[in-house]
């Protein structure tokens, strides 16, 4: 019996862990770039522990939100819990939303992988039955482009603007798909700041800002196609609701635009007329060959300016190239563009600047060169040709001579014995290639010897510098008279300035008496100090002075005093030190 029971229980378990069901539900499987997309994972018992995957290629704007329903039918109970997401795409292409799971009964449960195929922005329908104001009639991405059915190498401009009404509030823009100009030469107009201006749009007055200008020039004839620029853009919406003060309120929105693909038409160049030499420049323009001078001297060199001027695809095109004599040397030439770009397309000048250095005496032709363009204006093609230009070199070998030396037969040029060596070294700096071997040789013993030469007078040395260090007080002494001329030549540097000429005025004076009487600055009262210097025979009037100046010293940093002041009391100290040099 107890066998029986158990056999029913297993069943029964094993028939619930059999209905068990987690799954993942989309709203759609293949949707535009600016549409939303809903996911649901959903399961039939009341699972724990719900780990979402990672939305890979999406931006989640909403969710989870958990719903959980239960209800008794017949007898029978039935149990939902659902996570709800709603997502928006990154990017196009191909993407995959990964393994959700969930944990019943110790047991991990896993939905299924889904593919979602992300196409190009599509145009969103609205919803008859929302009263709310939405930015999906507010808010406008617009590609203008100036011209649709181009030449080749004609430039158009593609300006990006979008469009938002009064009703709604931009709060910031993110780009999804930057434009792609396949089979266009392209360059952007940079936006140094966004500035709002106001416009009208399909008959309504909106808003707009500029967010990206491009100037296109088409390589090849056909239908062209210009992929979108795509946005995600964080609006405010207002709501048919309002706070206690009357405000209408508003909330955060989401709305992804975009400009949608352009087609471009563009006409092949015409066939008939068209130049040999035509190297593919469309525009209007100006062309010039222009020498730096036409009469030179042997060994002198010219610059020939080949360059064009004017409005069209000045980079797109190249320039004829000179032919000259070969008695001409021409050199590759350097290239030069001043271009500017925009929206009316380039404009500017680009030239090819040519080195041509002469080989010989005479007149030589460069002759007229051709520069062939198509018209926009007319429409048809025009050729500028340049004058022939003429170099005279005056000087210098002929060609003649170049031939006459080099035909047997034919006399040539008599040179001189003192002509014929001239451009030969005649004298040489000969020496032996015999060298002399180091051991035993004078450098050897020299430099043997030496440091037993040099030892006595390192010893010597060292016995008058330690002889020197031990005497402390001769070297107190050099050290004030040292001070005494640093600060006397510091106080004369600092005439001009009051302050610090008399605080080294005075420290002068002190170390010159520390030198002279061997005191120091504790013993430096007044009365010792006229002591000292009259027991060294001084002259009492110099003391007096001395004193004197020592105290003005301290007194003038304080009191006003003039420039003629200053260098008194300079030239007096000076004085007075003389003087007691002497009389000490």
């Amino acid at each position: 019996m107890k066998k029986f029971i158990v056999a029913i229980v297993l069943t029964a378990c094993n028939s619930l862990l059999a209905q068990v069901q987690f799954e993942a539900k989309v709203s759609k499987t293949t949707l535009g770039l600016n549409e939303r997309l809903r996911i649901d994972f959903v399961m039939n018992m009341d699972g724990d522990n719900f780990n979402q995957p990672s939305f890979e290629g999406f931006r989640v704007i909403a969710g989870p939100s958990q719903q959980v329903s239960q209800s008794w039918v017949n007898g029978k109970s039935s149990f939902e819990k659902v996570y709800s997401y709603y997502l928006l795409p990154n990017q196009k292409g191909n993407l995959i939303i990964k393994q959700a799971t969930i944990e019943y009964n110790g047991q991990i449960y896993k939905t299924s992988p889904i593919r979602i195929n992300v196409t190009n922005a599509v145009q969103e329908a609205r919803d008859p039955n929302d009263t709310q104001i939405s930015a999906d009639d507010n808010l406008y991405l617009v590609a203008d482009i100036s011209k649709t059915n181009p030449y080749i190498n004609e430039p158009i401009t593609v300006v990006y603007k979008l469009y938002f009404s009064y009703n709604i509030g931009i709060t910031n823009w993110r780009e999804l798909d930057k434009p792609k100009y396949n089979d266009f030469w392209s360059q952007n107009i940079d936006i140094k700041q966004l500035v709002g201006e106001e416009g009208m749009f399909k008959g309504e007055k909106y808003r707009f800002v500029v967010l990206r200008k491009t100037v296109l020039y088409p390589q090849k004839s056909g239908k062209l196609v210009i992929e979108p620029l795509s946005l995600d853009i964080d609006v405010q919406l207002p709501t048919n609701r309002r706070d206690m003060f009357g405000r209408v309120l508003v909330t955060n929105g989401n709305k992804r635009v975009s400009a949608g693909a352009k087609t471009i038409s563009v006409k092949a160049l015409p066939e008939v007329g068209k130049p040999a030499d035509f190297s593919g420049a469309v525009g209007k323009f100006d062309f010039r060959v222009t020498p730096s001078k036409t009469n030179l001297k042997n060994g002198e060199s010219l610059e020939l300016l080949v360059s064009v001027t004017g409005s069209g695809n000045m980079k797109l095109f190249n320039l004829p190239k000179p032919v000259v004599p070969n008695s001409l040397e021409m050199y590759d030439p350097v290239h030069d563009e001043k271009v500017n770009t925009s929206l009316s397309g380039m404009s500017g000048k680009i030239s090819d600047k040519y080195t041509i250095i002469p080989q010989f005496k005479g007149n030589y032709p460069i002759k007229p060169m051709q520069f062939s363009y198509f018209d926009l204006g007319s429409g048809k093609y025009k050729t500028i040709t340049s004058p022939e230009i003429i170099i005279n070199v005056l000087d210098g070998p002929s060609a003649n001579d170049q031939v006459a030396a080099t035909t047997p037969g034919v006399a040539k040029n008599t040179i001189s014995s003192s002509e014929q060596f001239k451009y030969i070294k005649l004298k040489g700096n000969l020496f032996s290639m015999k060298k002399d071997d180091f051991l035993g040789s004078n450098l050897f013993y020299g430099l043997l010897f030496l440091p037993f030469l040099i030892l006595p007078l390192i010893v010597l040395f060292k016995k008058k510098k330690d002889a020197i260090d031990s005497d402390v007080f001769g070297n107190r002494i050099k050290m004030n008279n040292r001070l005494a001329k640093k600060y006397l030549s510091e106080a004369k540097k600092q005439i001009n300035n009051k302050e610090a000429f008399y605080v080294a005025l005075e420290k002068a004076m002190h170390n010159f008496l520390k030198a002279k009487l061997h005191i120091e600055t504790s013993d430096m009262s007044k009365s010792n100090i006229q002591q000292l210097l009259a027991s060294k025979n001084a002259n009492a009037q110099t003391i007096i002075d001395f004193i004197n100046l020592t105290e003005n010293c301290e007194l003038a940093r304080f009191a006003q005093s003039s420039s003629a002041d200053i260098q008194k009391d300079f030239d007096k100290a000076v004085m007075i030190i003389s003087d007691l040099e002497k009389q000490i």
